[in-house]
């Protein structure tokens, strides 16, 4: 019982401190203003990380590979934790390969949370600044699908076909992680 609540701390500030480094590497990747709460919110939680990586690890093209590396850092930094606390029951060698797919967990559950948020948005408010913000950090991963499916009746149907490829990417991943980890 001890192991799952700390589990679940760790999940839980893991989560946020890696997601919104992703969210940073997104923002800047789509260069999108951070003069807004939004990135405001994302540079004080990210700076104390990110800064000191920059130094080392330069940006290539319009990536910020710094962010991306954060958020592998943090994930390696919980499971870690989860090692020690579950008594080293797993290979400690495999501790990158398992934090390399709970960082791709992470951006499978984000990218869903972001598709799903804009959905809901785009019935209720879709004037709204933030849902500008949204659409422009979710458009990348629906353009291929806006492709592919076809508008039905005036809906568009692609976030439903994303997110039923984020669950199925995401099973996936679980599983594999499941069996490295026990």
């Amino acid at each position: 019982m001890l192991f799952q609540m700390v589990s679940l701390v760790l999940d839980v500030v893991a989560g946020l401190i890696a997601g919104t480094c992703l969210l940073r590497f997104l923002m800047q990747w789509q260069r999108i203003s951070f003069h807004q709460p939004l990135g405001q919110f994302v540079f004080a939680v990210t700076d104390w990380l990110l800064l000191p990586l920059r130094r080392v690890i330069p940006p290539w093209s319009a990536w910020d590979l710094s962010s991306l590396v954060g958020a592998f850092l943090i994930k390696m930094v919980q499971y870690a934790l989860l090692w020690l606390l579950a008594g080293g029951q797993w290979a400690l060698g495999l501790l990158p390969l398992v934090s390399l797919v709970g960082t791709a967990q992470l951006v499978v559950t984000a990218l869903s949370a972001l598709v799903l948020v804009l959905a809901v948005m785009s019935w209720v408010n879709p004037g709204s600044p933030m849902y500008s913000l949204v659409a422009r950090l979710s458009q990348p991963f629906l353009r291929p699908f806006q492709r592919v499916v076809p508008l039905i009746g005036g809906v568009d149907l692609s976030p439903i076909a994303l997110l039923l490829v984020l669950q199925l990417v995401g099973m996936v991943l679980a599983r594999l992680q499941a069996t490295w980890m026990f």
